[in-house]
Parts: C-alpha cells; structure tokens; sequence
C-alpha cells in the first residue's frame, strides 16, 4: 500500500527544497524525492564556481523557509550598486540601493550553502519526509491525485506532485508536457578571480560583441565571473594558460579593479533559454528549470524558481478543498504569463546586444542613457529584478507565511 501526502515535491535543489520547506511549515504533509543529497557546505573551502544572485524576493522566500539565518551565519555578499555597460563605453546603466531605499540590490550566494541550509532545515525539523537516494519512475494520475513509482519500486500517493528536477525534467517527459527552446551556440564560462583592487561590493556587467561579463562580488573581496561567449572561444579559453587567460580577461573588463592576479579553476556550460508549453498537467505542476530555463544575462534563474515555489504556496493556501484543481490551474496561469515576459524579455535583450554595427551600438547606448535618467524606470526595473513587482508572490513582498495561513483560515 503507498503512503500518502498532500505534496510530492521531485527534486531537492534550490527549488524544489524551498518548496517543501514551505508547504511543510504551511501545514501540509511532504514528500521529497532526491537522487543525491546535496554535498555539505564547508565554509572553510574556496568558493565554488557556481553563485546565484539573490534578489531581496528571494531572501524574503529564503526566510521564510527557514534558511536564511543559516546562509548569513556563513558566508554571502551583499551588493549595493550595480552598473551595465557596453563594450565602448564606460557609461551605462547604473543603481545605487541607497538611492532607492533598499538596504540592498541583491545578495551573491553560493549554490551549495542554499542547497545545504535549506536540507539542514528539512532534516532538523523533520516535516519533510525525505526520500532519497531515490528517483522517480512513473507517474499515474487520477482525478484525486497522483500514484508516484519510485526506481526502487515504492509508491506513493499524493494529491499534487511539484516537478522541481531541473531542466531535462523526468516529471515533465513522463506527463508529456512540450517546451520551446532557444538554442545559442554559446557557453557561460565561470571562475573565481582576484583583481588588484577588491571588488568594493559592485555587480559589473559589460556586453561585449560575444556575450555578456559579469563580474558579482564576494566577500572577501574577490570577485565571481560570469563570461558569456561562443562555443569555440569557451572551448579555447578553457585550455588557456592562467597568465594568457588573465590577459583576456583583463583587457574584456577593462581592468574595472585593476588587472587580474589571480584565477580558480575554469568550467563553462551551454547556455539555452527554454519555456514549457504549460506548467500544468493534471494535478502534475512544474516549477524553476523544469518549467523555464532562462539567460543568465540578468541572472534571475534561480530567482524566478523560488518565485514559483512562492506562488504554488500562496496558491494553495488560498484553496478550499473543493478548489484544489482550481487553484493548481491559477499557479499555472499567474507563472507562466510572467515566466513568458521574463523569458522572452532576456531572449529579446540577448538578440538587441548581438547586433552587428554602428547603428545598433548607437540605439543600445541611447536607451542606457535615457533609462540611466528616469528614476521611474529604474525603480521599476528594479521592482521586476527583486521579484517585488505589484503581481508578485506575497510572500516575496515580505509578507510572513504565518500571516498567509491566517488570513487563508478566515477566508
């Protein structure tokens, strides 16, 4: 006989972690399914290749699921001034939190020590049944749930599976949902590097003719790149030797701090954008990668997973037991129509700074500079990029998901 939960969340990364967290503390029964736990974060080792930046959405969610304390008692940078530019041009687009009254535009945090603090909260709590090593093998769906086959054989039933297991999906194959996918031949190469003068705490992107640079500040001073670049020149830059591949990126970021001393060891990976057909099969949802994989030119993918795990939780709470199917389809609508401008504004962003020519450099530099100029806009675009936006999750706005259930138990 399976057991039964109210959720089965597949997927135990950043987002699919989250998610449990949230709906066990909400009140809900869990199930988690993972095939690896996530290898313990040691604060005393180097920073891995692999950061995110943390909108202050995101941080708000984070707390909320019980894991922010964790990740502050370790180790994060938060960041207070942000500028973009084009290759060219020292002048761009550039934010100052102060100037908006935010305490922060944001917070670059390892993947590993989210990961780690978020499975840290689950194991110590409890309220999250985990299962794992395990992978899932088959879904079967009835009006009033889902019957979840595990690879070991185990079943479990389940009124609502939350498919979080990233972008080659297993959940989303096995339920036949389709997705749309922008191939670009190109590879974000990634490294921790050391310039001669600290990174004062500045988020730094330039557009160059072959993709984006990003520059995200650590606490020690050093800084996280993000280099987006061709298929060929990642394969080359990644056989470089570290004086050669040091030049390139010195001159690429105009020695923004000072030359490059000092390199981690390199790794690149395709980069892709991708938006299912539908985040809803069923009583099968799809959230983070496995519903939406987006540019990193912005680096809001992770954060548009957590804001999905936000409203999956919101929407739930605001379901009766009759409205269930009602509810689910609300989620499906409300992310999808926001993961669709997202998506599509990066894809259409990446596609305006790959164009060729004078003309395009000229349009590219005008907008920076008339956006640079309306506070209104910045504030806006800022609003989008802290996941704060009118139409976003409440718990992301920084409503306490205590106060959700309340106000869920009086409608």
């Amino acid at each position: 006989m399976s057991k039964a939960y109210d959720i089965c969340v597949v997927g135990g990364g950043m987002v699919g972690a989250t998610q449990a967290a949230l709906l066990a503390r909400a009140g809900y029964t869990v199930a988690l399914l993972e095939a690896h736990r996530p290898q313990k974060f040691d604060p005393d080792a180097d920073y891995g290749l692999r950061v995110s930046a943390i909108s202050a959405g995101s941080r708000a969610i984070l707390e909320q699921a019980g894991a922010w304390k964790c990740i502050q008692r370790q180790r994060h940078c938060a960041y207070r001034e942000m500028h973009v530019e084009e290759q060219g041009s020292s002048k761009g687009l550039d934010f100052l939190a102060e100037e908006f009254g935010r305490e922060a535009l944001g917070y670059i945090v390892e993947n590993q020590l989210v990961q780690d603090c978020l499975w840290n909260r689950m194991e110590s709590s409890g309220d999250v049944n985990i299962y794992c090593p395990e992978k899932l093998a088959g879904i079967e769906q009835e009006a009033t749930g889902v019957t979840v086959t595990m690879v070991s054989g185990k079943q479990l039933h389940c009124k609502v599976l939350a498919a979080a297991d990233g972008a080659l999906s297993v959940a989303r194959k096995l339920v036949g949902i389709e997705q749309q996918i922008w191939e670009y031949n190109e590879q974000g190469l990634v490294a921790v590097i050391k310039t001669e003068k600290y990174n004062p705490g500045i988020a730094w992107q330039r557009f160059l003719p072959g993709g984006p640079l990003a520059l995200l500040p650590l606490s020690d001073g050093r800084s996280s790149i993000v280099w987006t670049q061709s298929d060929t020149d990642a394969k080359r830059r990644l056989r470089l030797a570290e004086p050669e591949f040091m030049q390139e990126l010195s001159e690429a970021c105009r020695e923004i701090f000072g030359k490059v001393i000092g390199v981690s060891e390199r790794a690149a990976f395709p980069l892709r954008t991708r938006i299912s057909e539908h985040f809803l099969s069923g009583r099968v949802v799809l959230l983070g990668d496995a519903a939406h994989a987006v540019h990193p030119l912005a680096g809001q993918g992770v954060n548009l997973g957590l804001l999905d795990a936000a409203a999956l939780t919101e929407s739930l709470l605001a379901a009766d037991k009759n409205s269930l199917d009602r509810a689910l389809r609300h989620y499906a609508r409300w992310r999808r129509s926001d993961s669709v401008l997202m998506t599509k504004g990066f894809h259409a962003i990446h596609e305006l700074f790959a164009l060729p020519g004078q003309i395009s450099s000229k349009i590219r530099r005008l907008g920076m500079r008339i956006t640079n100029k309306s506070w209104f806009t910045k504030d806006r675009l800022l609003l989008h990029a802290a996941g704060q936006h009118s139409d976003a999750p409440r718990l992301a706005k920084g409503e306490i998901l205590r106060e959700i259930i309340r106000g869920s138990l009086k409608d």
